[in-house]
């Protein structure tokens, strides 16, 4: 087998599922109980925080757990919103967020909210200028995506920062899903007030991800009935999948030290391959993320190359995995401008530390061989 699907999700790392089960079979007692065991627990999960906050070089009171990105994003841009709306209801995004923000964003309009979507560039980008002229007073939150998870677009989010800085008033909000362990983001001093992280994303469990909110944030909490997570996020705490989101991020900040150059130069040689096929053309820009590659092929529908592959024991995607059963056309390829003979056959390769040229090398051979095979489909 040859997964290159990454980006919808990671195979967990052995050492994250021990520590799972570890913590789930030693420590399996309500944090909130007041007995010995819930005290043992409790215990654990503030050194979790600790751990998390020393990895991520902020402050332990800085770190919401969740049960991912979606939850993440969605605490984020509707807690600023219902909290903050009596001093304005103007939001600004962009036009090629995930889903959980851009639909977010969209169920918040039927609630009195205007949201500015911008557009971006070619590549993917947002303007730096468009941000500036779309700040109002009554403007109370940005939300940028650091990466793209479809095309692996960076943005400008440092420069984005320091906009945000010079406007106290608002907050700054940022979608670090699918950059966390593979493009640096420093948070201390940044202009960032929230910022959503996912396990599942870098080899740790689905269900489990973490949302920093920095000091002096307030939010309106989406659940009630309960004083967890700061009475931010109320039910009982899932312990061991913090324990082994913790584990998952240490492994991944050590991997992406370590492993950085190398992940690089297996894009380099995914993208070089990809250009010598007939047929394919390339819609991630040169300077972008290290583990994402979008290309299309004009005239046939991704969905059959997938099929392809699979059966070949090779698995790539088309568009984010939250809306990929929707086979129209991507979203996000649209939005950087280009026609519909890309936007309806784009596909996704996502890289992940574990992948190696040879595998590479298979892909882009079988890929080849695809083509060939469905011409007359395309033609």
């Amino acid at each position: 087998m040859i997964y290159l699907d990454n980006s919808a999700t990671t195979k967990p790392h052995p050492e994250v599922l021990k520590s799972f089960e570890q913590v789930s079979t030693s420590f399996f007692a309500n944090p909130s109980s007041i007995h010995q065991l819930g005290g043992e627990t409790e215990k654990l999960l503030i050194k979790s925080k600790q751990q998390a906050a020393m990895l991520l070089r902020v402050h332990e009171d800085e770190i919401i757990f969740t049960s991912g990105g979606t939850e993440g994003n969605n605490i984020a841009i509707k807690g600023i919103a219902l909290e903050h709306q009596g001093r304005g209801k103007h939001i600004i995004t962009t036009e090629i967020e995930h889903p959980s923000v851009y639909e977010g964003c969209k169920i918040l309009e039927t609630l009195g909210f205007e949201v500015t979507y911008l557009p971006v560039n070619q590549d993917g980008i947002v303007s730096i200028e468009d941000i500036e002229k779309a700040i109002r007073k009554d403007t109370i939150l940005i939300s940028i995506m650091h990466v793209n998870n479809e095309i692996g677009s960076i943005q400008p989010i440092k420069e984005i920062g320091e906009i945000a800085k010079r406007h106290p008033k608002l907050f700054f909000h940022v979608d670090h899903v699918q950059g966390l362990g593979k493009v640096p983001l420093n948070l201390d001093n940044s202009g960032i007030d929230l910022c959503t992280m996912s396990g599942h994303k870098i080899h740790g469990l689905k269900g489990t991800g973490l949302l920093y909110c920095r000091r002096g944030v307030k939010l309106f909490p989406l659940f009630h009935g309960g004083d967890q997570e700061f009475k931010i996020r109320s039910g009982t705490e899932n312990l061991a999948g913090a324990v082994s989101l913790v584990k998952a991020l240490r492994l991944i900040k050590e991997r992406e030290e370590t492993k950085g150059v190398t992940l690089r130069e297996l894009n380099h040689f995914l993208r070089q391959g990809l250009q010598k096929i007939d047929k394919v053309v390339v819609n991630t820009p040169e300077e972008s993320a290290p583990h994402i590659i979008n290309f299309s092929i004009p005239g046939l529908k991704p969905e059959v190359m997938i099929h392809t592959l699979g059966k070949q024991g090779i698995f790539i995607s088309t568009k984010s995995a939250c809306s990929s059963k929707d086979l129209d056309e991507s979203r996000i390829i649209k939005a950087c401008g280009f026609d519909q003979t890309r936007t309806k056959s784009a596909l996704r390769v996502s890289l992940s530390y574990d992948n190696t040229k040879e595998e590479i090398k298979t892909f882009l051979s079988m890929l080849d061989i695809a083509i060939n095979q469905l011409k007359e489909v395309m033609e």
